[in-house]
């Protein structure tokens, strides 16, 4: 074994393999067991109580830009107090207590309080949990430590919608369930998609035992650095860090939500399945794309320790680019979905295992929180466009309008991704 490996990156199998690693990995896969559970079946859910895809999109880009600005402030705050630990197990909790809010809400206005919260959640502990892995391995290792974790933590997105479909096939087969939780509990007597609420309720146990699991994760402290200036850590980014974040950002204003992608397999679908079993059908399509993110991770994660991190990430926006040409196409058929979701997998996989493990290839670790907070802001405003605008367009005009705006911008990202000059890993 390497000793510099063990001194960089602790305790280790094969230099990167050790306790933190493992740790974040089964973490994120009961954190996105919760999150993937409620997702898969919140359009449908949403279509129970009359809201529209407008709607939709709005509640997802507003929950991913609050949660972006809070992942700055977030990453920012741990450079400066020297630890990361504590706040990153809070945002786990707020993340386990959001979905359930989902079970209580008659109007959407509910279902936004609750992502919020959940978002909340997701931004405070995304970049210091980023940094906290890429500190836990040796640089030349961090591909593969990151493609791990996405891949634990897509697991997770793979078993929440396999369960939320047991359930839903489960309640299905004996509606007297929800019929005699409605006389044990009033409030689901008379409440619409009592299926979905009991779905919801469920997901607070993954959530919870998500931040048992977080707590048993080691901590690198670092010496407080009290004058860090937050105009100033900002600025004193390097310059191809910002032209990556440029890239990162023209391509997040495409990459919308998936729970569009779910409502436009369920919609394109239900004619001929119709509309319960067409829920169906779009929660097994989401369990695909993230089986197959699961599965890509790793390998992806390896293959960009390799070559160049940027050059790599513009074949995964390609990639993207591709998919939601598909989603735009939108043939009535489930074998075209098939390929659609796959190839969505495949490129969220590319996007989000190489976007993390790049970050430290242009900053150092003293600034490393706050340059993952600003790749969080960056994505998360991408994403509220993306979805907004995809919404809107589906909504007034059509989902194909929707689509082709998407492959257009994300066409422009992968471009602009693939001038950026290469780097050697930051110290």
């Amino acid at each position: 074994m390497d000793r510099n490996a063990d001194k960089e990156g602790g305790d280790s199998i094969g230099g990167w393999l050790n306790r933190n690693v493992l740790l974040f990995g089964l973490t994120s896969l009961l954190s996105d067991f919760c999150h993937e559970m409620a997702t898969a079946i919140l359009p449908q859910f949403m279509r129970t109580i009359g809201a529209s895809a407008a709607v939709l999109g709005f509640i997802e880009g507003v929950a991913d830009a609050l949660s972006s600005f809070l992942k700055l402030g977030a990453g920012y705050q741990s450079d400066k107090i020297g630890h990361r630990k504590t706040w990153t197990a809070i945002g786990y909790l707020l993340t386990a207590i959001g979905k359930p809010l989902f079970a209580f809400a008659f109007a959407w206005p509910l279902i936004l309080i609750g992502r919020v919260v959940a978002w909340l959640g997701r931004g405070i502990r995304g970049p210091l949990r980023d940094a906290m892995l890429a500190e836990s391995v040796p640089s030349r290792y961090r591909g593969k430590a990151f493609g791990f974790h996405r891949a634990g933590d897509t697991a997770g997105a793979v078993l929440g919608p396999l369960a939320a479909f047991a359930l839903l096939s489960l309640l299905a087969r004996h509606p007297a369930f929800v019929q005699t939780l409605g006389r044990w509990v009033p409030f689901f007597a008379d409440a619409p998609g009592g299926s979905f609420r009991i779905i919801f309720l469920l997901s607070l146990i993954p959530g919870l035992l998500s931040v048992v699991t977080f707590l048993l994760v080691k901590e690198k402290r670092r010496t407080p650095n009290h004058e860090l200036d937050f105009i100033g850590a900002i600025r004193s980014m390097p310059k191809d860090y910002r032209y990556f974040l440029l890239g990162v950002g023209l391509f997040g204003m495409a990459d919308f939500a998936p729970t569009l992608m779910i409502l436009r397999a369920s919609t394109v679908l239900e004619p001929q399945l119709g509309i319960l079993e067409a829920a169906r059908i779009a929660a097994l399509l989401y369990l695909l794309r993230n089986a197959v993110y699961a599965a890509a991770s790793y390998p992806i994660g390896a293959l960009c320790d390799r070559f160049c991190r940027s050059r790599t990430l513009a074949v995964g926006y390609g990639i993207g680019a591709i998919t939601f040409f598909g989603f735009a196409v939108a043939l009535p058929a489930l074998w075209w979905f098939t390929l659609c979701f796959a190839s969505a997998g495949l490129f969220i996989a590319w996007e989000d295992t190489v976007e993390g493990a790049a970050v430290r290839d242009f900053v150092g670790e003293s600034l490393a929180g706050t340059a993952y907070g600003l790749l969080g802001v960056v994505n998360g405003l991408g994403d509220f466009i993306s979805s907004f605008v995809v919404g809107m367009l589906w909504t007034l005009a059509s989902p194909a309008w929707g689509f082709s705006y998407a492959v257009i911008v994300a066409v422009g990202g992968t471009a602009l991704m693939g001038t950026i000059r290469c780097r050697p890993a930051a110290k």
